[in-house]
């Protein structure tokens, strides 16, 4: 991967672009700090495919393990529901 400032990207952008239609990565860096990176088209969508494949993985993972736990007690108590109730009508009456 080659790794050059924002001001050299500037300069040399032709130059940039036809490392990057070779295969290579190039990184921008401003102030000593990477805050671009130049890439393929087809490396930017296998990236992103990668990630979404990545978090199915982990949905499908939490989805299996909530199946195997025993659905709780979800109710909550007439005193509770009233309190919801009574500061849902206070926030109302604040708003107005």
């Amino acid at each position: 991967m080659t790794t050059i400032s924002a001001t050299v990207a500037r300069q040399t952008l032709p130059a940039q672009l036809d490392l990057v239609e070779a295969g290579e990565e190039v990184s921008i860096t401003r102030h000593g700090r990477v805050v671009a990176v130049l890439v393929s088209p087809e490396f930017a969508s296998r990236h992103r495919a990668r990630e979404a494949w990545k978090q199915a993985d982990q949905i499908g993972e939490m989805l299996a393990q909530a199946r195997t736990r025993p659905i709780g007690d979800a109710s909550i108590s007439p005193e509770r529901a009233e309190e919801l109730v009574q500061g849902i009508y206070a926030d109302r009456a604040a708003a107005e």
